[in-house]
């Protein structure tokens, strides 16, 4: 009988520096992740949703007194707040994780309203309460221009930070950038940094859900197989940056799609958030866990990958500016399903609030 629980917590084992997480903050889920090494979890308004839905019988009563306890709250508040409590209760879970690693691991991504995307202020204001909820709290915030300016404010005040709705090299290097000018004016007033774990994600999955897209929307021939390899390319390129230029920032790879969203990044210093259905899946597969990270995409795929103008959006660095990142497909795209998936919760909030 074998010693692991499954690929995912045989990758976990043998290499630790490849932070494995769990794509959600149910309990169920954390309680499954954590017996096979998880060192970290996520969260949005839509992954809540699914947790409540999933969970009635412990938040069903909870929304209800809610709504008694803020008698003037508007379905978004009281939203908010069960969000806020989801996190916050959700969060204990990790801290075992996080006192081990002194904050480097073992956190909670909690994620800013969407809503907030074009504004600086209202971004940095909430993920400053969203900080404050636990010891162990990790800002999302979407790598829009203004995204990004929040995130150097955050970082500047304290805030692990998790950049969100990213999908480009572009977009990562704009992320570290921010990160690193935030940490060095924490530095020059001699705060601390030790405990800091800011991550920058790149939905690698919806990267190539977006390239699939364009490829369709355009008429293109290209090999099939070729795109979905899109979004391993761009981490891949995105992480070989990192390590050039020794960014603080580490990346994470979210929206597995196919198991080279996984298999491809084994060995790498860096974070993989997968969801529940997908650690089932990969921990019951037969893939070998062995170093893949350095490994260059083949070159027969990025012949085809180089046939498409929206690859080098993804891929170059310099392929898009700021103020550029929220016309990208994937972000259009990604913004629509995440403001969505919170008019979701409203709408269940609200069910309980008319009765």
């Amino acid at each position: 009988m074998s010693k692991y629980l499954g690929k995912l917590h045989e990758c976990a084992v043998k290499f630790p520096m490849t932070d494995i997480w769990m794509d959600s903050c149910g309990e169920e889920e954390l309680d499954y992740g954590l017996e096979r090494g998880i060192v970290g979890a996520t969260s949005n308004p839509i992954i809540v949703g699914n947790v409540i839905n999933n969970e009635m019988s412990i938040w069903e009563p909870r929304i209800k007194e809610l709504a008694k306890e803020m008698p003037d709250a508007t379905e978004d508040e009281i939203a908010w707040a069960l969000i806020d409590e989801v996190g916050a209760l959700r969060s204990q879970k990790l801290l075992p994780v996080y006192e081990k690693f002194g904050g480097k691991k073992g956190r909670l991504s909690i994620q800013t309203n969407a809503k907030y995307y074009r504004n600086t202020e209202k971004m940095v204001e909430q993920a400053m309460h969203l900080n404050s909820l636990g010891r162990n709290m990790m800002i999302k915030m979407p790598a829009s221009e203004a995204g990004i300016k929040a995130m150097e404010e955050c970082t500047y005040r304290g805030a692990s930070i998790n950049a969100t709705v990213s999908f480009t090299v572009a977009q990562a290097v704009a992320v570290a950038e921010a990160v690193e000018r935030g940490l060095n004016r924490r530095k020059a007033e001699g705060l601390p940094v030790d405990d800091m774990g800011p991550v920058c994600t790149i939905m690698i999955g919806r990267t190539d859900d977006w390239l699939k897209q364009y490829v369709t929307k355009t008429g293109m021939v290209v090999d099939p197989e070729a795109l979905e390899w899109g979004g391993v390319a761009v981490i891949k390129e995105a992480y070989r940056i990192y390590r050039e230029k020794g960014y603080t920032t580490r990346l994470l790879s979210a929206a597995n799609r196919n198991h080279y969203h996984w298999s491809q990044l084994i060995g790498g210093d860096l974070a993989q958030t997968i969801n529940y259905s997908w650690h089932k899946r990969l921990n019951a597969c037969d893939i070998e866990v062995i170093s893949r990270i350095d490994d260059p995409v083949p070159g027969n795929y990025m012949k085809e990958l180089n046939k498409i103008s929206e690859f080098h959006k993804s891929f170059d660095a310099d392929g898009m500016k700021p103020e550029e990142f929220v016309t990208y497909g994937g972000f259009k795209d990604t913004l629509s399903t995440f403001l969505g998936g919170y008019d979701d919760l409203c709408r269940l909030v609200r069910k309980y609030m008319i009765g």
